[in-house]
């Protein structure tokens, strides 16, 4: 009797393997993330994947570094071309409009009512999701890593030059540059290429237009126009205050780019994303004494919003329907205050939500020293509503255009290049790219 209860127990379970039914036995959904974060945020994505992975039982994402935004962006076309797309990638900033024309993509909204999920997409912060939005206001990705740029200074260096104010215009920030300079720092503002805190930045907050049509969200017909604004007297600031060496360019090819720069006392002014925080917190000397601000204006400024930077996630079309539940359900895990709160502490990127930001004041989170001092890229991406200006920057093959402003700002300060020639060539190069990238697009219209 015994032998046949046996016998019928293990053909019972048996029967169960076969037919899939046994939960214990059943498979996790797997699915991809791309993204192009690497060294330290890079290792925080991997820690995010795990602990999605070890909160839930139904799914498996499998994430993969790409090794750079540029890349990202890259492989996922092609990769898509070849019907091996991710089913999650992380797209920064200036490929937006990329990923939004090419139409391979699942909408934010669609994705989560498809799957089950109620989002208040107004929780989202306006600075941040218009980026990601259509003309309409409707979000197309998930803002994940966002950031603006901020002012970092050394309150030490302050302190032993005399300097009692806080650099909040660019004429405070010549004159503590001056008297840093008299107190012997050899460096007192370091700065490099970039043109994202240089240019569309500094543009946002003083209310300059980098193109027409509303920054180009108003049509592909749009121009460049950033060498006829206060950005080319803002460059021709920036060359004389170089050439009485109060200004230093810093760059990874000169062997010290800006972070490493303030961070190893060198130069005690930079312009760097808050996404820098935790790294320039957990590098300098213990001991040493310093602070961000708001980026500054120039005196007489009606201060406007700054823009968000960093990267949202896509939800690429062309998934079995599998895998998108688990893409929601990944996206709706980040969400979550504990997670948005985890994230912030351990990047510095800001909480890209309302309830998240909130929960994180009520925590004390920005009461504390590490963290202090992040809550000011809130203040600076809410200052103003957003505007034609401030909205953002909706240009076609904007990476390559930041490329030709770069070349541009490099020949003016490494060549001594006029400023105005040089800004009206990188203009006319920018707008040859804006006009080929309207010709593929020829007949499709933004949202």
């Amino acid at each position: 009797m015994k032998l046949f209860v046996l016998k019928t127990a293990l053909a019972g379970l048996m029967a169960a393997t076969t037919l899939g039914v046994a939960p214990a036995f059943a498979e996790k959904t797997k699915f991809e993330f791309w993204y192009g974060l690497s060294g330290d945020l890079g290792d925080r994505v991997q820690d995010a994947c795990k602990k999605f992975n070890d909160s839930q039982s139904d799914f498996e994402i499998l994430c993969t570094s790409q090794n750079g935004y540029d890349t990202t962006l890259q492989n996922t076309i092609a990769a898509y071309r070849a019907k091996k797309q991710p089913a999650i990638t992380q797209i920064y900033d200036a490929g937006t409009l990329d990923l939004m024309l090419s139409k391979a993509f699942i909408p934010a909204k669609q994705l989560m009512a498809d799957n089950g999920y109620k989002i208040d997409w107004n929780n989202y912060f306006g600075g941040i999701a218009n980026y990601y939005a259509t003309a309409a206001g409707e979000l197309q990705s998930f803002p994940f890593n966002s950031s603006t740029a901020m002012f970092y200074y050394n309150v030490s260096a302050f302190e032993k030059a005399g300097i009692d104010f806080k650099p909040d215009t660019w004429e405070h920030v010549e004159e503590a540059a001056r008297k840093l300079k008299a107190a012997g720092f050899e460096c007192p503002l370091g700065f490099n290429f970039d043109t994202w805190p240089l240019l569309e930045q500094f543009s946002a907050i003083h209310n300059q237009p980098l193109a027409t049509k509303a920054n180009g969200y108003e049509g592909l017909d749009t121009e460049v126009v950033f060498n006829k604004t206060k950005f080319v007297d803002h460059v021709k600031f920036f060359k004389k205050m170089q050439d009485e060496k109060l200004f230093v360019v810093k760059t990874k090819q000169l062997g010290m780019d800006i972070v490493p720069a303030f961070t190893s006392q060198t130069c005690q002014m930079i312009q760097t994303s808050v996404a820098d925080h935790g790294t320039v917190g957990k590098t300098l000397p213990e001991g040493v004494k310093w602070d961000v601000a708001m980026l500054p204006v120039w005196k007489g400024t009606e201060r406007k919003n700054s823009l968000v930077g960093g990267a949202s996630l896509w939800v690429m079309a062309g998934r079995p329907a599998a895998e998108y539940k688990g893409a929601a359900a990944f996206l709706n895990f980040l969400a979550q205050p504990d997670m948005v709160q985890w994230w912030s502490t351990v990047t510095g990127y800001i909480p890209v939500t309302k309830t998240g930001f909130d929960a994180m004041k009520a925590n004390g989170f920005y009461d504390k020293a590490p963290y202090k001092g992040r809550e000011l890229a809130i203040a600076s991406l809410t200052y103003t509503p957003t505007s034609e200006n401030t909205r953002g920057i909706r240009l076609g093959s904007f990476t390559q255009i930041r490329k030709e402003v770069s070349t541009s700002l490099e020949a003016i300060f490494m060549q001594n290049a006029d400023v105005q020639k040089e800004l009206d060539q990188a203009a006319e190069r920018s707008n040859a790219i804006l006009r080929r990238f309207e010709k593929t697009y020829a007949g499709q219209k933004l949202n």
